[in-house]
């Protein structure tokens, strides 16, 4: 491509592509939406994505290209302290600097590209001329004076961190810090956020226009790498760190991480049980376990599915088969044994029980018991496990656990 018009157009298109160039060699596809997103897109925009998902490199390469491309709009870019903004802004006079950045500005602006005053909170470059003497990228902690300041580009990467998780004050301070942004951002600009959620009433309560992408959607972290995070850290961190979820860790029943075996042969000659769904919000969970006495392991596999059982019969029985997991043990309070008929009838070995025990005691009796020897079979839903680990007294939902707890009850009893 020797039109500089085409060279721009195709960065524009694939800015990914520009990003490992300039060094970045993990950027993907979905970094490219990231950031053209943040030089392209309409109104403000809030990325949340999970630890390790190289957004703030996606933000490096958007702001240095928006510093070539749009030099007449200038950028204030805020983090939670002064010694992160210093990181980010050595980052983009980093890609500013390389020969490529260089070549783009000379066939483009017909002049080469040159830094200016460079330090640990500004950044421009020659082609940025501003009658009141304020630098084209201006680099702030969270809690710094922004009275008088103006800006086109309002930025905000990681304002909100673990401070803000264990501290309420903290978190007012940034909300409240926030709020005043809107006062700096120039008519008809924008502010763009980034970062990762840490608290249920968090900065990112008052942040529109919200995306998100966790641990599961990216592929950008293996199933190994997620287990050996999963293990270093409380339930409660993994989820606010890496599903962008929050959990009341003060609260939680279950505040050690599950484990995992590949193995299916495991749970062979096991049971099964469902936790039926007959509409509204609940969710039709399914349970396979096999208690390993010799061990003292209990081996679990679960389904959820956020629909009526008679959606996923099939799939139950589906399943149950190919673990060797029967019979299917379903509760007939309720329903007056319908399930079990459907299931029979569907080809399925199913038995039905009578529940007397109270939901809360039970999961505390039995699936907490057992939970520090409990572990899972590999492809167990991860909304399944999220479910048991999200669980308190007052969880909205309690389908997983409860059909978790059931299957520990009949597996100690000594059900064969």
């Amino acid at each position: 491509m020797s039109d500089i018009a085409e060279i721009i157009g195709y960065y524009i298109a694939h800015p990914e592509e520009l990003g490992r160039q300039v060094g970045f060699r993990d950027l993907t596809p979905l970094h490219g939406e990231w950031i053209r997103e943040m030089i392209n897109g309409e109104g403000d925009y809030t990325l949340q994505a999970h630890r390790g998902s190289y957004k703030s490199s996606c933000l490096a390469v958007a702001i240095a290209i928006l510093m070539i491309l749009q030099p007449k709009r200038n950028i204030i870019f805020l983090r939670k302290t002064d010694s992160d903004v210093a990181e980010m802004l050595g980052m983009v006079g980093k890609i500013l600097r390389q020969q490529i950045m260089g070549d783009i500005v000379s066939r483009y602006w017909h002049k080469p590209l040159m830094l200016l005053g460079e330090s640990a909170s500004h950044l421009s470059t020659n082609l940025w001329q501003s009658p009141m003497g304020a630098p084209q990228l201006l680099g702030l902690g969270i809690r710094s004076s922004i009275t008088g300041k103006h800006s086109y580009y309002v930025i905000t990467d990681d304002i909100c961190n673990k401070d803000d998780r264990e501290s309420r004050a903290e978190r007012e301070r940034t909300k409240k810090q926030y709020d005043e942004l809107q006062n700096i951002r120039n008519k008809g600009g924008r502010i763009i956020n980034l970062g990762t959620p840490w608290h249920k009433d968090d900065v990112f309560t008052k942040m529109p226009n919200i995306h998100q992408y966790d641990c599961y959607q990216t592929g950008l972290i293996t199933k190994e790498q997620l287990d050996q995070l999963r293990q270093s850290m409380a339930p409660s961190l993994f989820a606010a760190n890496y599903e962008l979820k929050h959990i009341a860790s003060s609260e939680l029943i279950f505040e050690t991480p599950p484990r995992f075996t590949d193995d299916p042969m495991n749970l062979r000659d096991g049971v099964a049980h469902v936790d039926a769904a007959y509409g509204g919000s609940d969710y039709t969970a399914f349970t396979c376990g096999k208690l390993d006495r010799d061990n003292d392991i209990l081996y679990l596999y679960g389904k959820l599915w956020h629909k009526a059982v008679d959606k996923v019969m099939d799939h139950i029985i589906e399943e149950a088969q190919r673990l060797m997991c029967e019979p299917i043990k379903c509760e007939k309070n309720g329903d007056k044994g319908f399930l079990i008929r459907e299931l029979f009838e569907r080809g399925a070995y199913a038995s039905g029980y009578v529940e007397s025990q109270n939901k809360f005691v039970k999961i505390c009796t039995y699936l907490k018991k057992w939970w520090p020897r409990i572990v899972f079979l590999e492809g167990t839903d991860p909304e399944y496990i999220d479910q048991i680990l999200d669980y308190t007294e007052n969880a909205e939902h309690d389908d997983a656990p409860d059909s978790a707890a059931c299957i520990c009850r009949i597996l100690e009893r000594g059900y064969r």
